[in-house]
């Protein structure tokens, strides 16, 4: 029987404490084959996690729902489109949980030595991180997200990071932007004035992520464009980060391509719910130039 790692364990207790007793009685029941009777809610939560095989087959048992698993993900500042179904929720909790493990062994410990490589896990790692942390961040400066927002602002770019931003509606257009102040104000624009809100799909080739020996790290990931409930179309973005030295393992962005395509452009009967990159990893590799 696997065991649940403490991240999980925790994770999955949090989830848990949302169910009402019937529920966690029922849950309880159905883990044990009714082969232990728990009198309390704590020794009821203690059993499920103790009998469970695994972090992910503990979320895909009915009594934890859909809806329980989005508002775990929304309180941890997970962004994930409304429309997401149960077991694209319990994927992204499993990346999130793996990735809040990583931070604590820590995180990017490959840049501590002296070699400064990365191994592909490490990469991957790097890359789920930077999507929660990016995307939340630019999401919450929309006043319709609901969410707290966040410290944007052009602290978070280099000071000659270039932005190159292309959309394909009715017509394509293509804008440049330079520095971190111009960078910084026209991403904020299309989530505070234009009202869009950018949800990556970290899984399912949405993302790829490579680094050069000098240091830069390249993160495409790929996701679907909403205002409010509404999907207008899918995005394309790819980032250059080059660690800062300033804080142990941060990082600052370098460049950005982002590119829109609107749904009327893809085609009615085209699937928006899965885009992916179809960048190769040597086609990554050419932005190190």
């Amino acid at each position: 029987m696997a065991r649940l790692s403490e991240t999980q364990r925790a994770g999955c207790r949090e989830l848990l404490e949302t169910l009402n007793p019937a529920e966690l009685r029922a849950l309880s029941d159905t883990v044990t084959n009714h082969l232990i009777q728990p009198v309390t809610r704590e020794e009821a939560i203690n059993v499920i996690l103790t009998y469970s095989e695994s972090a992910g087959e503990l979320l895909k048992r009915k009594k934890v729902n859909r809806d329980c698993i989005f508002k775990y993900l929304a309180k941890h500042n997970v962004v994930v489109p409304p429309s997401s179904e149960k077991y694209q929720l319990i994927q992204r909790t499993l990346e999130h949980w793996k990735a809040a493990e990583s931070i604590a062994k820590p995180v990017t410990q490959a840049y501590e030595n002296q070699k400064e490589e990365y191994q592909p896990g490490d990469i991957h790692v790097l890359g789920l991180q930077f999507c929660d942390w990016f995307y939340h961040l630019l999401n919450s400066q929309n006043p319709l997200s609901g969410q707290v927002k966040g410290e944007w602002g052009p602290q978070h770019f280099w000071e000659d990071v270039v932005l190159k931003f292309s959309y394909c509606t009715s017509t394509q257009n293509m804008e440049e932007y330079r520095g971190s102040a111009m960078t910084s104000l026209r991403l904020l624009a299309l989530v505070r004035e234009e009202k869009l809100m950018l949800y990556p799909n970290v899984d399912c080739g949405g993302m790829k992520c490579v680094n050069s020996p000098h240091g830069l790290v390249v993160v495409a990931v790929a996701g679907t464009v909403h205002r409010d409930t509404l999907c207008l179309g899918i995005f394309e973005q790819i980032f250059g980060l080059i660690r800062s030295p300033h804080g142990e393992n941060a990082f600052k962005i370098k460049f950005i391509n982002l590119k829109i395509v609107g749904q009327e452009v893809l085609g009615s009967g085209e699937l928006l719910s899965k885009p992916a990159i179809e960048y190769q990893t040597s086609d990554l590799q050419r932005f190190y130039c």
